[in-house]
């Protein structure tokens, strides 16, 4: 399996999970010091959310670094619920990362479904025929550039990398409406066996309920 590095690196990782609404949140802390923080889907099993915290570093904490997820929010994973578990919280402290997008600015923002990797360009008010977008299997990338050269940008797709594929024209395509520009990558077969054995180790992993949402539920019926 091409992708065994990468589950012996989540295997590597101390986990900690838990039930918040529909969501299942799984914060990883591996032995190099990284930190990695996940939402998946309870109804889908697709995940939503993916950020990385580096290292610490000698002045403070690192910034999350947001991989997958559409919408900016602020995300804790620090530590203060029962068995070292986080959630959602209203105030900021420095275990927690905030997200804040440009209003006129082109946004990426990612997300996955089942069968694909999709990006979302917005702010991007050119025509169809303006852009070009490309695979490129030296740079492991996908590289979207414009024809007026207003706009270029390499987006690194770490799904592959983590399985050892390349990615390839032909898994491409693109459409655009509301000033947004989808790109939509189709998922090899690997990937899509890649993300199901990663279910299945999270499968064995112990996960706690939010006791807030919990509450919230048994109070609204």
């Amino acid at each position: 399996m091409s992708y065994e590095n990468w589950l012996n690196y989540l295997t590597s990782a101390e986990k900690n999970s838990m039930i918040s609404g529909r969501l299942r949140k799984v914060l990883y802390k591996f032995p190099d010091g990284q930190q990695m923080a996940e939402d998946y889907s309870l109804d889908t099993g697709i995940v939503l959310r993916r950020a990385w915290r580096k290292c610490k570093q000698l002045m403070g904490q690192p910034e999350w670094e947001v991989e997958l997820g559409e919408e900016p929010r602020q995300l804790n994973w620090s530590g203060n619920k029962a068995n070292g578990a986080g959630g959602d919280v209203d105030n900021t402290h420095d275990d927690d990362f905030m997200l804040r997008e440009s209003n006129s600015a082109p946004l990426l923002t990612k997300r996955v479904t089942k069968k694909n990797v999709e990006w979302r360009i917005r702010n991007m008010p050119y025509p169809l025929e303006v852009y070009n977008v490309s695979a490129s299997p030296e740079q492991r990338s996908i590289v979207v550039r414009t024809t007026n050269k207003k706009y270029y940008k390499v987006i690194p797709v770490p799904e592959l990398d983590r399985c050892g594929t390349p990615p390839t024209q032909a898994n491409i395509s693109v459409h655009h409406q509301f000033n947004t520009l989808i790109i939509t990558y189709l998922k090899p077969a690997i990937l899509c066996e890649m993300e199901a054995q990663v279910l299945l180790l999270l499968k064995d992993v112990e996960t706690e309920t939010d006791m807030d949402d919990l509450l919230k539920g048994l109070m609204a019926k």
